[in-house]
């Protein structure tokens, strides 16, 4: 099997996934914009050939790319980024050279399109929040007469909190028309609850092979905006409610053969429409893991290797690794380096010793969202969990 692989230096852990197709006998061929020379060991090691391209945007470049190693190597069984930016390039390169083993050209609008998502959901019975194209201020006026405020403005094509937006009055509805980026966006009724994804690795029969739930902070967008600290948790199981609507999605999106990342909110406040406090509503389809280091989260809360489990999937249509039925929460709490804290490091390594899994300085360029410093820990239950978030993150007065 020859299978390429899209970027496999960035996200940092993203070497695992062509590392555990390599020990199962593919051929892994990875794309990327780092230059050879500047790849850490495990990424090299974790390939067949590299092939450098100084801009994965380029699709020309691209294209270059998967002829050479098609004429290398033969036919190309694969090709996949598991990453959101590289999705529609990916299914461009499906297409133009004939592999089915993942979504086409012509599939992209109605995973990657906010709106168009919401039909979708809408035809299986999903709750789902009210949503309207972004075209004029009087449009969005009447929208807001029927929704009332606050409301959401967001790309319509995008991942995410970026360009992002809370609406709560009528002046800053008014600004946000007069200035807003050109590029299609969409305004949303406001929804307040925990925002949880279903995470699955899917086989070839839109059958999940793994489940997971993670909890995010209910409002994302104000992590990015105002530069907050970042916490979120993986569950030790995934509620049957979510079970439901989660696999009840992959079948409705026609998912077959991926790892994904689906959003629902769980309702804190009771909305009328969209159901009690505790319901899920969808919010939106990621037809790729979690970012960050969610994957990791994964195999710590449930004692596991997505990564491995993911390329059983590719390799073999179903999950070999057994599961060791040993599942707790795993947190991720994030601290930027222009808050001053209660707590010092060597406090936080000290309390939680034997618990922290991975504590590290992060990126530059994932500090936006993902803040300066990063500690994750294994715990025992929600109590636990919500004791080592505030104790990472306390400021000081």
């Amino acid at each position: 099997m020859n299978f390429i692989f899209v970027s496999p230096q960035f996200p940092r852990v993203y070497w695992n996934f062509c590392d555990r197709l390599k020990k199962k006998g593919v051929n892994v061929l990875g794309i990327g914009d780092t230059p050879y020379d500047h790849l850490h060991h495990e990424v090299r090691e974790s390939l067949t050939e590299y092939y450098f391209v100084p801009a994965l945007d380029d699709y020309d470049q691209m294209l270059r790319a998967v002829a050479f190693f098609t004429f290398k190597y033969g036919r190309i069984d694969w090709i996949e980024s598991n990453n959101e930016h590289w999705l529609a390039s990916d299914a461009h390169l499906r297409t133009d050279f004939n592999i089915r083993t993942g979504w086409q050209s012509g599939d992209m609008e109605q995973i990657k399109s906010k709106a168009a998502m919401k039909t979708v959901y809408q035809k299986i019975g999903i709750p789902t929040a009210r949503l309207s194209k972004v075209t004029t201020h009087a449009a969005g006026k009447a929208f807001v007469a029927e929704v009332g405020y606050p409301v959401i403005v967001k790309p319509d094509v995008g991942a995410g909190a970026m360009d992002t937006y809370r609406i709560d009055n009528a002046d800053e509805l008014r600004h946000f028309y007069a200035s807003k980026p050109a590029i299609p966006y969409v305004i949303e009724e406001f929804v307040t609850g925990d925002i949880c994804s279903y995470d699955a690795i899917v086989d070839a029969d839109a059958n999940p092979i793994f489940e997971s739930m993670t909890v995010w902070p209910p409002s994302i967008m104000d992590v990015v905006l105002y530069q907050l600290d970042l916490s979120y948790y993986t569950a030790d199981s995934v509620p049957d409610a979510l079970k439901k609507a989660g696999r009840a999605t992959l079948k409705a999106f026609h998912v077959h053969s991926r790892f994904v990342h689906l959003e629902f909110f769980r309702l804190t406040k009771a909305k009328e429409g969209l159901g009690a406090v505790g319901d899920f509503v969808g919010l939106e389809v990621n037809m790729r893991p979690a970012g960050g280091y969610t994957t990791d989260m994964m195999n710590f809360a449930h004692s596991t290797d997505v990564y491995d489990i993911w390329a059983d999937m590719v390799t073999a249509n179903r999950r070999l690794l057994p599961d060791r039925c040993e599942h707790c929460y795993c947190a991720y709490a994030s601290r930027r380096d222009f808050h001053r804290y209660v707590h010092t490091h060597e406090d936080i390594l000290a309390r939680y010793a034997g618990k922290i899994v991975m504590c590290e300085r992060l990126p530059e360029r994932m500090s936006p969202k993902m803040g300066n410093h990063m500690y994750m820990a294994k715990l025992n239950g929600q109590t636990e969990t919500d004791e080592f978030i505030r104790f990472v993150q306390e400021q000081q007065g």
